[in-house]
């Protein structure tokens, strides 16, 4: 068994969606691509074409022009095959930034559907629970 082999088997789902959360956050988003996208992998964010390379290049532009991103997990919940991710997500670390849920959907241990929903942090909010 090769050793990606062997990381695959022995990771969780739930690590695996936060670990391509953490290294596009921090730049390095072909290496997520990489070690997590499968072949038919496809994507429902409204704003780019549904393939994996369109988003690739979105997300490649977006670290280029945030270098100092910050993503703080909040919460991972995996059923099944299925992986939701509650982040904090700020482009840089003055940024009051946004929470954003990210929806995984593996097969064969590889990430093969993702939905992303965001909502921004307002500055001024009545609720005194937070977005947290």
């Amino acid at each position: 068994m090769s050793t990606e082999q062997q990381f695959s088997s022995n990771v969780s789902l739930k690590e695996k969606a936060v670990s391509f959360l953490q290294l596009v956050a921090s730049g390095k988003v072909r290496e997520a691509y990489h070690t997590y996208i499968g072949p038919d992998f496809c994507h429902h964010n409204p704003y780019f074409r549904g393939d994996a390379n369109s988003l690739m290049l979105a997300m490649e532009e977006n670290a280029a022009l945030n270098p100092h991103k910050v993503l703080e997990v909040k919460l991972a919940i995996q059923e099944r095959d299925t992986v939701a991710v509650h982040s904090h997500v700020k482009q840089n670390p003055e940024d009051l930034g946004g929470a954003v849920v990210h929806i995984f959907r593996f097969q064969d241990n590889q990430i093969v559907e993702l939905w992303d929903i965001g909502q921004r942090i307002p500055e001024d909010s009545p609720n005194e629970n937070g977005m947290f």
